[in-house]
Formats: C-alpha cells, sequence, structure tokens
C-alpha cells in the first residue's frame, strides 16, 4: 500500500469565518477517530466537501484554504449551494434515506436529484484521480458516494477499492421500488469489499444484486468482470476507553453532582438521546412511557424521563412536523401526569458537548433507545461503555443493528407499547447483580472490538481480498506452459488426473439428458489411462449408475454426486452413511417449479436432487432460480442439506460433502510427482482449493477461479488432453 485515500461527503473538520479570518477546526466524529487511530505504516489522505460553498471565492481564497487543507493531508471537494441542495439535501436525504430506513412514504424520486447525484459522484471521482495512484487503498463511505466505487474502477481497474454503508440497506422488494436501483448495485460493485453493520443487510444486498443484476453470490464473493468482490460484516465500534474513563473526569461529577443539585429529590433516571428523526422512534417511545404511567402509577414522582432531542434538518417538512409532535406529545403527559412538583419528562431540544453527555449517561439508571429502523446506534454503545460501575440497563430496540451485538440488553419491539411500558418496569426493578452481569458482558465484547479494531480489520480484509484476486487471477495455458508441463509429464513416475465432465469434458450445452463421450473423448481417455504411471478419475455432478455406464470401462476412478459416491479399486462406496428422507421434503416443490418453468426437468440421484434448467428462456430463469433459492433455503435450514448452485443447474446435497473432500481419496492415495485438475464451475473450486501449489489446475471458460490456469471451452480442453496422451517417456 502506497497510501491511504479516505473518501467520505464531508471532511473532518469545521470552518468557522466569525471572525472575518478563514479558521479551520477539527471536528470529532466516529469515523475520523477511527482512521486517526489506524497502525498502518503509510500517509493516509482525506478527500471530502469542507462545507461551505466557495465558488463564488476568490482564486487566491482557494488557494489558501487549499494551502491549510493539504498540509493535514485534506482535500476539498468545492460544490455549489445547489449541488448541495440536490445531491446531499436532495437525493441523498430525501430519496436513499427514507428508502433505506424503509420509510419509502417519505422518498423523492426527483430525476433532477438524481442527476445532480450522478454529477457530484463523478466530481469526487476526478479528485481522487488527481491523487491516487495504482498501489494505493481507497476506502469510500457511506450513501452519499454509492456510485463513486464504479467510476474509479472504470478509470482504475487494478487499484483497491473499499466501500463501507453506515446506514442499513434496505430488502430488495424496498430497494427496487428506487427508479436507478440497478445503478446503485454497479456502483457499489466497483468495490473489492463491501462493508456492512449486520448480517441482515449483507443479505439484503446480495438478494439484491441477484434479483437486480442476475449475479449471485458463493459465500458473500461475486463475481463481477473477472475479479472477487467480497461483501461483509463489520459492526461499527466506539473508541472504548473515551468513553469508560470520561466518568472518573473531576469535570463531569462536578456537573452531576450540579445537575442533581438543579433537580432536587431523589429519582429513578431515564435517558433518550437521539437526533430529531422520524427512523428513531421517538413519538412512539413517549407513547411508552405514556403507558407505563398510566399501568405502573406506583412510579409517578418517582421516575424522571430525559429527553434529549438534538436538532436535524430542521428545513425538511417531514422533521418540522415531528418537532411538533414531540413538543405536542411531551407537554401532554407532563400536564396529564405532572404536578407542581414534579414533571415527568424533562425535554431539551439541542445538542451537548463530551463532558454533559457523559454525565447524563453516568446518571442514568436506564438509557432508552428505540429507533424503528438504524444503522448501528453508536450511542447504546457509549452508554454501556461510560457505566464503569455496571449499575445501568440499556432497553434497546430490536431495529437498531446494536441489537445484534448487546443481546444482554432489554430488546423490544419499538411498535409494541405494551412490551415496551413492561420492559421499562423490568428495566427499573431489575437487581443490582443481574444489571452488573448483563453490563459487563457487553463492556466486553465492545471493549474487544473498539473503533480501532473495527477500522484495521476492514483494511485486513480489503488486502486480503486483494491477494485472493492475485490468486484467482489463472492464465492461459501458454506454449511455454505447456513445455514446461509436457517435460514434467514425461519425467514423472506417478500423475493423477482429476477431472470434471459436463463442461469440462463434454458440450453440456447440447443435450444436457445425454452426453455420452464421443469416440475423441473415449480414445483420448483410453490412452492415458493405458499409461501404467496415470491414474485418471471423474468427479461428477451425476449419478453413479450413468458415471458407469458411460466411463466405467474408461477411467480408474469416479466419483459422483458432487463426491457423495466414490469407484475406487472397482468398489462403489459412499462418503458417510446418508439418509434421504429430506427428498420428502424437497421434490415438491422442485416439481411445482418445473410445472411452472417450461424446459426445467428434474434429476434424481441416490443421494441428491437437481432442478436443470439449461433449455429454459434466459430471461425467465433469472427470475424462477432467485425464487427456488428462496423457497429452499427456508426448508433447508434444519436439514443437513446445502443447495448448490452449478452450471445451469440447481442442486440440494449434502452439505458436508463436495467435490474436493472426493479429491482427497486419490490425493492422499500416494505420492504424486504431477497432479492434472480440469473443471468448470463452482463445485469444481472445491478440488482446485485442496490440491497442493504446485498442481496445475485448470479452469474451463470465463469467471473468477482458484484455479492456476485457464483453457477457452471443452474442446480446448481436449486438445490439451490429447497432446499429454501422445508424449512417451
Amino acid at each position: 500500500m502506497n497510501k491511504l485515500i479516505i473518501v467520505s461527503n464531508r471532511l473532518p473538520i469545521t470552518l468557522n469565518t466569525s471572525s472575518g479570518k478563514l479558521k479551520v477546526e477539527s471536528s470529532v466524529g466516529g469515523l475520523a477517530t477511527g482512521i486517526s487511530s489506524l497502525k498502518v505504516k503509510t500517509e493516509k489522505i482525506w478527500i471530502g466537501w469542507p462545507g461551505m460553498d466557495f465558488t463564488k471565492s476568490k482564486k487566491i481564497e482557494i488557494e489558501e484554504l487549499n494551502n491549510i487543507l493539504n498540509k493535514q493531508n485534506l482535500y476539498p471537494v468545492f460544490l455549489s449551494n445547489k449541488e448541495i441542495d440536490d445531491y446531499y439535501h436532495g437525493f441523498a436525504n430525501e430519496t436513499i434515506w427514507p428508502l433505506f430506513h424503509y420509510f419509502a412514504q417519505y422518498a423523492i424520486y426527483e430525476k433532477e436529484f438524481w442527476q445532480r447525484y450522478k454529477e457530484v459522484n463523478e466530481k469526487f471521482c476526478e479528485e481522487v484521480l488527481k491523487i491516487a495512484k495504482p498501489d494505493d487503498v481507497i476506502w469510500v463511505h457511506d450513501y452519499h458516494l454509492m456510485l463513486l466505487p464504479k467510476l474509479i474502477r472504470d478509470r482504475m481497474p487494478d487499484i483497491q477499492i473499499g466501500f463501507f454503508l453506515h446506514i442499513p440497506f434496505p430488502s430488495s422488494e424496498i430497494f427496487r421500488l428506487l427508479p436507478w436501483c440497478k445503478e446503485i448495485i454497479e456502483g457499489l460493485l466497483g468495490s473489492d469489499l463491501i462493508g456492512f453493520h449486520t448480517f441482515d443487510y449483507v443479505r439484503h444486498f446480495g438478494e439484491s444484486v441477484r434479483r437486480i443484476l442476475g449475479i449471485d453470490h458463493h459465500l458473500g464473493q461475486f463475481n463481477v468482470d473477472k475479479r472477487p468482490v467480497k461483501t461483509e460484516i463489520f459492526p461499527m465500534g466506539i473508541d472504548y476507553k473515551k468513553y469508560s474513563k470520561a466518568p472518573g473526569k473531576k469535570i463531569v461529577k462536578e456537573k452531576i453532582k450540579n445537575i442533581k443539585k438543579r433537580i432536587g429529590g431523589e429519582y429513578i433516571y431515564i435517558l433518550s438521546i437521539d437526533r430529531l428523526d422520524y427512523t428513531k422512534g421517538i413519538i412512539q417511545r413517549l407513547e411508552a412511557f405514556k403507558l407505563f404511567l398510566e399501568k405502573y402509577p406506583e412510579y409517578i414522582n418517582k421516575v424522571l424521563f430525559f429527553l434529549i432531542v438534538v436538532p436535524s434538518r430542521t428545513e425538511v417538512s417531514h422533521y418540522k412536523q415531528l418537532k411538533d409532535q414531540i413538543d405536542n406529545l411531551v407537554g401532554n403527559i407532563n400536564s396529564k401526569y405532572g404536578n407542581l412538583s414534579w414533571e415527568p419528562i424533562r425535554y431539551l431540544y439541542r445538542s451537548f458537548d463530551f463532558d454533559d453527555l457523559i454525565s447524563l449517561y453516568s446518571m442514568a439508571d436506564v438509557l432508552f433507545i428505540t429507533p424503528i429502523r438504524d444503522g448501528m446506534n453508536l450511542v447504546a454503545k457509549e452508554y454501556v461503555a461510560s457505566k464503569t460501575d455496571g449499575n445501568g440497563v440499556l432497553i434497546l430496540g430490536e431495529m437498531a443493528g446494536t441489537a445484534k451485538e448487546l443481546g444482554e440488553a432489554i430488546i423490544i419491539n419499538p411498535n409494541d407499547s405494551e412490551q415496551t411500558s413492561d420492559a421499562i418496569k423490568t428495566a427499573i426493578e431489575m437487581p443490582r447483580e443481574e444489571k452488573i452481569l448483563r453490563m459487563a458482558a457487553m463492556q466486553n465484547r465492545l471493549e474487544r472490538y473498539d473503533l480501532k479494531r473495527w477500522a484495521t480489520d476492514f483494511i485486513e480484509r480489503l488486502e486480503q481480498v486483494k491477494d485472493l484476486r492475485e490468486k484467482m487471477q489463472s492464465i492461459e495455458i501458454s506454449e511455454n506452459t505447456m513445455k514446461i508441463l509436457s517435460k514434467q509429464y514425461k519425467n514423472c513416475k506417478n500423475c493423477l488426473f482429476l477431472l470434471d465432465y459436463d463442461g469440462s469434458l463434454v458440450d453440456f450445452d447440447k443435450n444436457p439428458k445425454n452426453v455420452k463421450p464421443d469416440k475423441e473423448l473415449s480414445d483420448i481417455l483410453k490412452r492415458i489411462t493405458k499409461n501404467p504411471k496415470n491414474e485418471v478419475v471423474i468427479i461428477s455432478g451425476r449419478d453413479k449408475e450413468t458415471l458407469e455406464d458411460w466411463l466405467g470401462n474408461l477411467t480408474d476412478g469416479l466419483s459422483g454426486e458432487h463426491g457423495i459416491w466414490i469407484k475406487d479399486n472397482g468398489e462403489w462406496k459412499t462418503q458417510e452413511n446418508l439418509s434421504i428422507e429430506w427428498k420428502v421434503d424437497i421434490r415438491p416443490i422442485l416439481e411445482l417449479f418445473v410445472d411452472r418453468t417450461p424446459g426445467s426437468f428434474i434429476e434424481e440421484k441416490n443421494y441428491s436432487l437437481a432442478w436443470h434448467y439449461r433449455k429454459v428462456d434466459p430471461a425467465l430463469s433469472a427470475v424462477r432460480v432467485g425464487e427456488l433459492k428462496d423457497a429452499l433455503s427456508h426448508i433447508t435450514v434444519n436439514l443437513e442439506v446445502g443447495v448448490l448452485e452449478g452450471n445451469k443447474v440447481i442442486e440440494i446435497k449434502y452439505s458436508a460433502i463436495n467435490k474436493g473432500k472426493a479429491a482427497l481419496n486419490w490425493l492422499y492415495k500416494k505420492e504424486w510427482d504431477l497432479i492434472i485438475a480440469i473443471g468448470d464451475d463452482w463445485t469444481d473450486e472445491d478440488i482446485f482449493e485442496v490440491l497442493p501449489d504446485d498442481s496445475y489446475t485448470i479452469k474451463i471458460g470465463h469467471g473468477v477461479s482458484k484455479a492456476k490456469y485457464r483453457l477457452p471451452n471443452v474442446q480446448s480442453a481436449r486438445d490439451f488432453l490429447a497432446k499429454l496422451a501422445k508424449i512417451k517417456k
């Protein structure tokens, strides 16, 4: 890595011109802290909007700002107020934000906003290209710049690009409401690694890619333009030590004392802190608190609810309406349940500095956070880190990304007022010992996976994807490679051939039901098998009866149904004792899809079922494959079988068995001087993976592969084997 280039909508600064002179002040945020904590032996550069419109400024003023920022390794992207209005306030915050948070009714699909979004992403790209070199790593952040990875990739095909989405990624049904969903997906797939907070977001993204582009994934990996694109979970952490040490500060202790003195009396403190936003569930939270007071009047005069709402996007109508609703509801609750000496809700509509925030965290017996939808919610993590005495309880909405990590919190459905009101009572009455145990478990987890670990994990994983990409870049077998291999083959004493059948040795497209070996292939296999130094094994997805009939006299060994059956030394055996009871549940589903999909058919093998769709209209098959995989994913979740996607086939088989495991039967049989493996689809990647590094692994056709070498088609594979068959010692 030459240098790390961070790209985000905003630079981590605040510009101040109140004194008449431009001042640049560093802004403190989670991302800035995480990046600064990265221990990489390289230069770190940040590209983003500086926060003000400089398009009408004098050239000398712009040069002055550039000089100030460049000294801090900050590089501005200058945007006009109009661009910010349409790209940021418009498309990012009035289209993407509500849609991705499942408030589709608030989303505005304005073509001018979309056009500006594209233009601004292109502006960011131009600034990146001015700085980026081939050995650099680029890390793009958040929903404002989802087109940027592809824009960079189109101009710098080999550079490393990571992307992290800090908000939820919605289900495909919601995402596809966006008229420009295809362009967004293509933009994100320009990355090498795409990070999300939770598995749900990864799953939703994968489903959207499949449904929109027809590209499927294998364990979170997509193959795009002959390169791997990985999706991973990276739950963003916090600067744990900063929050865990802060309650011990003298100024914090003094602030707590002053707050309690002004309040007077002894209360149970419930705290709620949110930015003003319809996604945060503030109204639902207030309704639940109101119900709590109604159901449990014994807590009147005993609890005090601090409702902190930080102003945000006050120019947007939905936010103005939300503010009015909150004001009215708080007034209603206080007037109904309060008295001259006590109000149940202390409502503050403003932001707080760090020490004030820590004071509130330290005081709070309960943190009450119940978003309708939230990417992560770091407030919950900050509270947990701040409760050094362990004497606190977190009530957390299940729709927050944080809920996936903080399982010891009281997890509620934010739309269930009854459940939530009862959760308040449970939190208040929880024994101190239980509070401490729950809090300690959450604190240990957050301390281990803090902000530094989050950033470091992402960069390390991005480096691993680079290594994977290099490993999977198989090359055509050149004349020189063929000469070297021929010499090795001529001089070796023991040579193992591991060969796939359909798509590798025969053209499966001609007749998927009956592709017997023709004379050319039979002659090639006979000549290779006849040589006593060779052991020729066909490892196929076909059933053992077909393999025995077609290839029993042409090879030394056979493996059928993707490794379930093995024939070695003349006898067939299964790798494990297997059941076929699961077929009763799976077969009706496949039959339904055959009925609905002209041209498809079911192939039943001893221990697997396969749905073939090679003869199906491509447009229809793209739809049906997705539907079938969805249906199968639900029914196979509790079975010992998995869904395997091959070349125009969906197969259901035992997930613990694969071609790679079958290959080990022959790999460990003896010491091999030379190993040659040929395959064409994902099922053959398991073979390539288990073989020694000095093996000749060959991928037939296009697509990313773990194989070292590549041949274009079936005929080239036959020609390759024919050349070896002619070599004599």
